[in-house]
């Protein structure tokens, strides 16, 4: 079956089972690496895509489902290559590991900032609550994007 699905702004046809999980269609037959699929559970969120806007585990959504639908992968979020200032202030304040639950932070963090802008910090971590990382802990995301937004709890 061929689906036509719209990915960071372009029209892109895969052509397979419309059952597949988005995050194995971004990864395998768009090359879009950035979602990693890591529980398959949709509990880590490891592989968050916006989907109309809202940060979805892409693991968890069937590529037909998707049909119709605006996708944005972290390949989408920055303009003509550039990264967008959260990714900057937290490539700033050495945040990443290993990287893997990194592209799914953005994704989520991208997402929440534009609701609120300038969150608290108890905001932020009930923000991050479906982002699993097992290895950098929170506190440094958490000071970056406090930074980001000018928060008064940034010196904490």
């Amino acid at each position: 079956m061929t689906l036509s699905l719209t990915i960071n702004g372009e029209e892109r046809l895969f052509y397979g089972d419309p059952m597949t999980p988005l995050v194995d269609v971004l990864r395998e037959a768009m090359l879009l690496t950035g979602a990693k699929a890591v529980c398959r559970e949709g509990f880590c969120g490891a592989c968050m895509v916006h989907i109309d806007g809202v940060p979805t585990p892409s693991c968890l959504k069937p590529s037909g489902l998707a049909v119709g639908c605006e996708i944005t992968s972290i390949e989408g979020l920055g303009i003509e290559g550039e990264v967008t200032p959260l990714q900057q202030i937290l490539e700033d304040h050495d945040v990443v590991q290993c990287g893997m639950c990194f592209p799914g932070m953005v994704m989520t963090l991208t997402a929440y900032l534009k609701d609120n802008p300038a969150p608290t910090r108890d905001e932020i971590k009930q923000a991050l609550v479906g982002n699993i990382c097992r290895c950098t802990g929170y506190e440094r995301i958490i000071d970056a994007v406090l930074s980001l937004t000018n928060g008064v709890e940034a010196a904490q």
